[in-house]
C-alpha cells in the first residue's frame, strides 16, 4: 500500500467518522436532555450530558404504565402483521408486474403509477374508511391504508427485473406452479429487497399516528404509541398554558425534558433493530439504485 493509498483512506474514513458523529450528537442531546432536570435546562440550555440529572420526564411518560404498555403492544403487532402482509403483497405485486407472460402488466402498472400523481383527498378517504367499510374504531382502519405503497412496489419490481425469466421458465418446465416458483425460488434470491422493503414497512407502521387520530376516538382503550405520545406532548402545552394561568413557575413543570423523554420512548427499540438489517438495507438500496 503506497503512501497515496494511505492518504486517500485516512481522508475517506475521517470524513465518515465526522459524518457518522454529525448523526449521532442531536441523539446524545436529547438523550442527555431527557435525563436533565427542567431547571436545569432552562438555565443552561441542552447538553449531552447533565448537568443536574433527573428521572423526572420519565416518571411522567411511565405515570401509567398500563397505557403505555398497551400502547406499545398495538403498534408492536400493527408493525409485525402489517410489515408482514405488506411485505407479502408487495413482492408478489412486484414479481407479477415483471413477469413478461402477464398480460395486464402495463395497465396495472398504469393504475398503480397513477396514485402517485393524484389522490383523492382526505374527505373521500375518510368516508371510504368510516361510512363505505365501517372500520371507525377499528385497528384495520391503520393498518390497511399501509399495506400497499407505490414507490415500494415500483423498488420491487426493480429488483426482481435483475433476476432472470429463465429461471421462472425453466421452473415451468420443472411442473412448478407460480406460487412455489416465487416462495422457493423468487423470495430467496430478493434478500436484500426484502429486508430494504420490510424496514420501510415497519418504519411507517412504527411511526403511524395520522390515521389513528382519525379512526381511532378516545373511546378505544389502547391506541398506537405514536399517538399516545402525541397525546402526552400536547398534554405538556396545555400544562404549561395551566402553570402560566396559575402563576406557577414553569421551571417546576417539566416540558421540554418530557418531549425530549417521549422521543427517546419512540425511537429506542428502532435504533436497537436496526443494525440487525443495515447491510441488506444498504445493499438492497443500491441494487435497485443500479437495476431501476
Amino acid at each position: 500500500m503506497d503512501a497515496s493509498e494511505i492518504t486517500v483512506k485516512t481522508i475517506g474514513y475521517t470524513a465518515i467518522s465526522l459524518f457518522a458523529l454529525s448523526c449521532l450528537l442531536p441523539f446524545l442531546f436529547v438523550l442527555g436532555t431527557s435525563l436533565t432536570s427542567e431547571s436545569s435546562v432552562q438555565k443552561h440550555g441542552f447538553n449531552i450530558w447533565p448537568r443536574e440529572f433527573s428521572g423526572f420526564a420519565y416518571k411522567i411518560v411511565f405515570e401509567n404504565p398500563g397505557q403505555i404498555v398497551g400502547a406499545y403492544a398495538v403498534t408492536i403487532g400493527l408493525t409485525v402483521v402489517g410489515t408482514a402482509v405488506g411485505l407479502l403483497i408487495v413482492a408478489m405485486t412486484g414479481y407479477a408486474l415483471q413477469r413478461p407472460d402477464f398480460e395486464y402488466r402495463n395497465k396495472v402498472s398504469f393504475f398503480i403509477y397513477f396514485t402517485t400523481l393524484f389522490t383523492g383527498g382526505l374527505v373521500p378517504f375518510y368516508l371510504l374508511i368510516t361510512q363505505y367499510l365501517h372500520l371507525k374504531d377499528n385497528y384495520l382502519s391503520v393498518l390497511l391504508p399501509g399495506l400497499m405503497t407505490p414507490f415500494l412496489i415500483i423498488m420491487m419490481k426493480s429488483f426482481v427485473r435483475s433476476i432472470p425469466h429463465a429461471i421462472t421458465e425453466s421452473a415451468k418446465i420443472d411442473g412448478a406452479g407460480d406460487f412455489t416458483i416465487f416462495l422457493r425460488l423468487i423470495l430467496p434470491m430478493t434478500t436484500p429487497a426484502l429486508a430494504t422493503i420490510g424496514l420501510f414497512l415497519a418504519l411507517g407502521y412504527w411511526n403511524e399516528w395520522y390515521h389513528s387520530m382519525l379512526f381511532l376516538s378516545p373511546d378505544v382503550k389502547y391506541r398506537p404509541l405514536q399517538l399516545f405520545l402525541y397525546n402526552v406532548i400536547t398534554s405538556s402545552d396545555f400544562i404549561k398554558n395551566s402553570a402560566a394561568m396559575s402563576n406557577v413557575p414553569l421551571r417546576d413543570v417539566p416540558l421540554e425534558t418530557m418531549k425530549m423523554a417521549t422521543a427517546i420512548v419512540a425511537t429506542g427499540p428502532v435504533m436497537l433493530f436496526y443494525p440487525l438489517v443495515q447491510r441488506y438495507f444498504i445493499k438492497g438500496i443500491t441494487v435497485g439504485a443500479v437495476k431501476g
